[in-house]
């Protein structure tokens, strides 16, 4: 088989793949043409309870990555001194911190919502909200380079707080280092 006719074989084989794949994921969100059977059902009792259920795993779920990216990419090489000016690194680990900063803050707000389907957990993380939309802007000063010994203080406070509200409503929350795949893509 002649190389151009194997390259075009290939790129077809693939050009359909993707497109299949892309087309199995759903559509734009209309629900226009959507005739799947969850489409067709409608929320009961069991739904909920499933929610309420899970919330509390969820939460540690959020919550624990988040803890892990705040304590690997942000407070270890603060401690360290790699934010220091002229340290070695510096620049890498403060893009670093500033991805960990915005992967924290979305996990945080992950698990805040989460929180809400459990009645314990969501009376222990109520007072916590407002500190958590504090850090929305945190990550951007980190990847600059600006005040970095507050703002590391402040991932950790909140993290510290979390952990404690989730212990408070039985939810223990555990360090969990999410992959650079996971910082990168949010």
């Amino acid at each position: 088989m002649p190389p151009s006719l194997r390259r075009l074989l290939v790129a077809l084989t693939l050009c359909c793949a993707l497109a299949g794949g892309t087309s199995a994921c759903g559509g734009d969100g209309s629900g226009a043409q959507d005739t799947s059977a969850s489409a067709t059902r409608t929320p009961g009792a069991t739904a909920s309870a499933e929610r309420q259920k899970f919330a509390k795993t969820r939460f540690v779920a959020n919550a624990g990555l988040a803890a892990g990216a705040t304590y690997q990419w942000i407070v270890k090489p603060y401690r360290a001194g790699s934010f220091a000016k002229g340290a070695k690194g510096r620049r890498l680990a403060l893009v670093k911190a500033g991805l960990a900063g915005a992967f924290a803050y979305n996990r945080l707000k992950a698990a805040s919502d989460n929180a809400q389907g459990d009645p314990a957990l969501a009376r222990a993380v109520a007072p916590l909200a407002a500190g958590i939309e504090a850090l929305k802007g945190l990550p951007a000063k980190l990847r600059k380079g600006e005040s970095t010994d507050s703002v590391a203080n402040s991932f950790d406070d909140v993290i510290g707080r979390i952990k404690d509200a989730g212990r408070s409503a039985g939810a223990e929350v555990t360090d969990r280092v999410p992959s650079a795949a996971q910082l990168s893509g949010g």
